[in-house]
């Protein structure tokens, strides 16, 4: 029973493994400077957790390390930010689409609202 749990533990995490997406995989579109509204978040779990920006359909992920400190505090407020947006097209390695990422740098905060 024991040996039946591990050899299924071990097959869900290949399976698992191949379907990351991979570096390889990721291709990036020249950034343009955005205005964005969204609701500042700290999403993730463990050592790991990310800054983002949450708008109405859209997350941008927070890179720089300048300006995750210039939103950390404002964590749960709603801000308006201008920035240079750069858009991830993200496959599995199997090569099946995993959607879009998008990503905010050098951002300047115009409005914060409480």
């Amino acid at each position: 029973m024991k040996n039946k749990r591990c050899f299924l533990f071990g097959l869900f995490l290949l399976l698992t493994v191949a379907l990351l997406p991979s570096d390889d995989d990721i291709t990036n579109e020249e950034g343009e400077i955005v205005r964005v509204t969204g609701t500042v978040r700290l999403v993730g779990s463990g050592t790991l957790p990310q800054l983002v920006i949450t708008g109405d359909r859209v997350q941008w992920y927070i890179m720089e390390r300048k300006d995750r400190d210039k939103l950390f505090d404002l964590q749960q407020r709603t801000v308006t930010v201008e920035g240079e947006e750069t858009v991830s097209q993200l496959t599995f390695a199997s090569g099946r689409p995993a959607g879009t990422r998008r990503e905010l740098r050098n951002i300047r905060i115009i409005e914060n609202q409480e």
